[in-house]
């Protein structure tokens, strides 16, 4: 299928603005006048499928090998749907390298809410000044976690502009340099 570049667009800033995709489906389905396929049976094809197509931002893995070999405490705070968000982690093969992934719809809390942050926190037991996000919204990530007294670091995504942040990366790998130029400010 083909989307005219108005419609394309207009979807595509639609679908960015965090919209859980069974309203991106019911719209397509209504808008483009599909008659042969529901929009459930396209949300039921994605949430059973995406998992087999998603892949990692470069430099995932080895970024999170060495987090995790200087013993941080790490987690997932994920908006999403359960079962659809747990099958990505899942398939990415990440899970075994975070304490704790809380999941929007499992916890009944999604960001930017404060509170999602706030039991991050509380499962790792670690205080917001000694604790940073990363992330790839400006909102919903990093001035969400900024609000409850965590650093940001914003993962670049052309399509926000700036982002009113300290710390912003390109790579996950510059990661490693920000926190251990932290840490060095700590000896």
């Amino acid at each position: 299928m083909f989307l005219s570049s108005s419609i394309a667009a207009d979807l595509s800033n639609w679908i960015r603005e965090v919209v859980w995709k069974d309203k991106v489906y019911q719209r397509l389905v209504d808008e483009w006048q599909i008659n042969k396929i529901t929009w459930g049976e396209l949300l039921e094809d994605y949430m059973e499928r995406f998992q087999s197509s998603c892949c990692p931002f470069p430099n995932l893995m080895e970024t999170l090998e060495v987090l995790k070999s200087m013993q941080l405490k790490l987690g997932i705070i994920s908006n999403g749907r359960t079962l659809f968000q747990k099958r990505n982690i899942h398939a990415l093969k990440i899970a075994h390298y975070f304490d704790q992934i809380i999941i929007s719809e499992e916890v009944g809390i999604k960001k930017p809410e404060p509170e999602i942050f706030q039991l991050a926190l509380d499962r790792c037991q670690v205080s917001p000044i000694d604790s940073v996000f990363i992330g790839d919204h400006p909102e919903n990530d990093i001035k969400a976690a900024q609000g409850v007294g965590m650093r940001g670091i914003w993962k670049r995504d052309d399509y926000w502009g700036e982002v009113n942040t300290e710390y912003k990366i390109d790579d996950l790998y510059e990661i490693i340099d920000i926190i251990t130029s932290w840490e060095k400010t700590f000896e």
